[in-house]
């Protein structure tokens, strides 16, 4: 079975950034899965500072819980 989300295991910090925003966007869609629908609602938030600034804080909040999860990449090796 395919899952979108195998692992949150990363090689880099950069990875695990990434995968921090993936996660992010994927918790919009799940949340609206109409995507005409976030189409319509993105230029209400696009030029909003306080909106993404709200993004940044969820992208550091899942920032945070990748890097636990690779134990703050301080052992690359075992990777």
């Amino acid at each position: 079975m395919s899952t979108w989300l195998p692992t949150l295991i990363t090689k880099t910090p950069e990875e695990g950034y990434n995968l921090a925003v993936k996660l992010s966007r994927m918790a919009i869609k799940l949340t609206q899965p109409d995507a005409d629908a976030r189409d319509r609602m993105r230029p209400a938030y696009a030029e909003d500072a306080e909106a993404l600034i709200m993004v940044s804080q969820v992208i550091a909040t899942h920032f945070a819980t990748v890097a636990a999860a690779n134990g703050y990449w301080k052992d690359a090796q075992k990777l």
